[in-house]
């Protein structure tokens, strides 16, 4: 009998520096930022063999991303050494904690991807994560999907999307909504926050644009909606619900990108991260990936930055949940 193959998730997207408030109005704070490398770093936390494509500038920014990265053991083999400057994103605080980005973008090297640079991807990849700003930015965003679209195609790799919409970034409304489908219908599974889709889709419910995504193509939608917790739409139009977790909020920098990790590590965990499996997940399964990510998300939200948690601390917040639940 031949052993099952350990998941590895591939993650696609740029990795760049977080400017964060660090006390008076000119000082900042250079950390660490992306979503898909926040991804990555949440993945690789909660032990899931993880490699990041990403392109990393040959410049000062550019060393700090790597060293950060390989030291939370994320595999850079297949990233790119970038000659183009590293993006840099301005962050500030709204006073509900929620985080507001002004990015600098021009000519950075997260956008410049070229087709030959995107055929190196690990081959005994399980699972692809893609998504957020590099996903729908000119120039580099067609070989992306062109790549997606080929993984899907063949059927062998879980495709994963994000979209993680920027609006100051991604053009009108319409251009941006036509990148984004593009992606769907190439995605077993897709990721989305409600405000996300309130952009894209203004005045429609959730549960209406994940069936249309369904439509599309997508096997699985789940709709994060912060405090209200987040939904899952299967194929079959069954829904699953889970309640957000109570913390006390310092920021939401990062919250997403940490409950998609942890999705996809409870995913890989369940045996449900393949494009077969994905849409005939088992409503309690469901339920189960939904409230690891959910706890995951609420931990990241209960300090300072993107600060995904560590299966370690997975493991005490899950057995409190439990212990509340029983009382």
């Amino acid at each position: 009998m031949t052993a099952p193959v350990p998941p590895h998730v591939t993650v696609v997207g740029e990795a760049l520096i977080d400017l964060v408030p660090s006390g008076d109005p000119l000082t900042f704070k250079a950390k660490e930022g992306g979503s898909p490398l926040n991804v990555a770093v949440g993945l690789a936390r909660l032990g899931v063999r993880t490699s990041l494509m990403a392109r990393l500038g040959d410049n000062a920014f550019g060393r700090v991303l790597r060293h950060y990265l390989e030291s939370e053991s994320v595999d850079l083999a297949a990233s790119v050494s970038a000659p183009e400057p590293t993006t840099l994103a301005v962050v500030s605080l709204d006073p509900a904690g929620n985080a507001v980005y002004d990015f600098y973008t021009d000519g950075t090297a997260d956008w410049q991807w070229s087709h030959e640079e995107l055929e190196v991807i690990p081959p005994d990849t399980t699972v692809v994560h893609f998504g957020s700003i590099a996903a729908w930015t000119d120039p580099g965003w067609l070989h992306i999907v062109n790549l997606v679209e080929e993984l899907h195609a063949d059927g062998h790799v879980l495709v994963s999307y994000d979209p993680n919409v920027r609006p100051r970034l991604c053009g009108s409304r319409d251009q941006a909504t036509s990148r984004i489908e593009r992606a769907v219908s190439s995605s077993h599974l897709v990721k989305v926050s409600a405000e996300d889709l309130s952009w894209l889709y203004p005045g429609k419910a959730p549960a209406g644009v994940a069936q249309d995504w369904i439509e599309l193509g997508a096997g699985l939608v789940v709709v994060t909606s912060g405090a209200s917790g987040a939904s899952a739409y299967r194929r079959d139009g069954i829904a699953v619900t889970r309640p957000a977790a109570p913390v006390g909020i310092v920021d939401t920098v990062g919250a997403g990108d940490s409950f998609s990790a942890a999705f996809l590590a409870a995913l890989c965990e369940a045996a449900y991260a393949s494009p077969a499996s994905i849409a005939l997940i088992e409503s309690e399964a469901l339920d189960e990936a939904l409230g690891y990510a959910v706890i995951a998300s609420s931990i990241t939200c209960s300090r300072s930055g993107a600060n995904p948690p560590t299966s370690a601390e997975m493991t005490i917040a899950l057995g409190a949940a439990s212990e509340n639940m029983s009382i």
